[in-house]
């Protein structure tokens, strides 16, 4: 059993950083136009806390004492991760039906959904296992 508890924020990763390869100037204008106006809806809902895009490179850090330190964020990747969304809503079910308004999905983008957690979960675990 999992001990974290979600809170009310939701983060939508976006995934696929090269779902607009082959479009037109025009087409991709359009789609772009589309997405900002899904995204000034999220604002308008007052459900939008915040979004970044992510630049296409960086650097993977594991291992003991962060040892192994590699190239990654593999822009060429179907999976890299192009950007976040932080959302205020109440349930999963409404991130997932307001990550399904985003156009870019038509053109390959994915949209990982996730609950954000009131604590790691070993620390959820440490504070589980201790007398209250």
């Amino acid at each position: 059993m999992n001990p974290q508890n979600p809170t009310d924020e939701y983060l939508l990763l976006i995934r696929g950083t090269h779902w607009n390869h082959g479009m037109s100037p025009a087409e991709l204008q359009r789609v772009m136009t589309d997405f900002y106006a899904w995204v000034d809806g999220l604002t308008q809902r007052g459900v939008h806390r915040g979004a970044q895009p992510l630049m296409e490179e960086g650097k993977i850090v594991a291992g003991a004492k962060g040892a192994s330190v590699t190239d990654g964020a593999f822009s060429e990747s179907k999976e890299a991760i192009a950007g976040y969304f932080r959302l205020g809503v109440p349930t999963l079910d409404e991130a997932v039906r307001l990550a399904q308004g985003c156009p870019i999905l038509a053109y390959g983008a994915r949209i990982e959904v996730r609950p954000t957690a009131d604590l790691c979960r070993p620390m959820a675990e440490v504070k589980a296992m201790s007398p209250h």
